[in-house]
């Protein structure tokens, strides 16, 4: 199936956390919609239903953010172009770091992942996961991307201070937002194949 992405990181991941699925990157010339949906998962079924449209294939759609508890849950859906058009992720992170500290001692954060999936014969789905967190004061570590380098996870346990970024891509994988909402999604497939689907954890 079509993995609705222009994002290699993205691709990456969600081919390790459905290692049963061959997921092909969008075609080129295939234009995803503009991000203008008011949730979640309404961005991510309007580029799996682009993606199906333009191809003819099942395919799958992310659409994924953080929010801050301190800023009531911003960046939110707006979370790849929260420094304005065109900004990096560092620049990105810089003004979440940035707005948190000015709101005060709340640190709070979470991940959303909506996974959207539009079938070949036009049924759709959406399995939506989240991990909740906290972020710290500066960036942290050499993996990850986006904002994972000031974000940990409080599914590692209460002793452990590692980031997103510092943590193994297996042990990212268990716990992440994303991992939680592909094995929602690989469970729909398993079940719909006729096959055991795994637990979600």
């Amino acid at each position: 199936m079509i993995f609705a992405t222009g994002n290699e990181h993205k691709l990456r991941e969600m081919r390790e956390l459905l290692p049963g699925v061959e997921l092909k990157p969008l075609p080129k010339g295939v234009e995803l919609p503009p991000e203008d949906g008011d949730s979640f998962a309404a961005i991510a079924l309007e580029k799996a239903r682009a993606a199906h449209a333009a191809t003819g294939e099942a395919a799958i759609a992310d659409d994924s953010g953080i929010g801050a508890v301190a800023l009531g849950g911003r960046p939110g859906i707006h979370s790849a172009r929260y420094g304005g058009a065109g900004a990096s992720d560092e620049e990105n992170l810089e003004k979440l770091l940035r707005e948190v500290a000015a709101a005060g001692a709340e640190r709070g954060a979470y991940y959303v992942c909506a996974l959207a999936l539009v079938e070949a014969d036009g049924s759709e789905h959406v399995f939506e996961a989240r991990c909740d967190g906290q972020l710290i004061e500066s960036a942290r570590g050499e993996g990850g991307f986006g904002y994972d380098p000031a974000f940990v996870p409080a599914a590692t346990g209460p002793d452990d201070r590692r980031t997103y970024s510092e943590i193994s891509q297996a042990e990212k994988n268990e716990i992440s937002h994303r991992g939680r909402a592909a094995r929602l999604l690989a469970r729909h497939l398993q079940a719909r194949a006729g096959g055991a689907a795994p637990a979600e954890r």
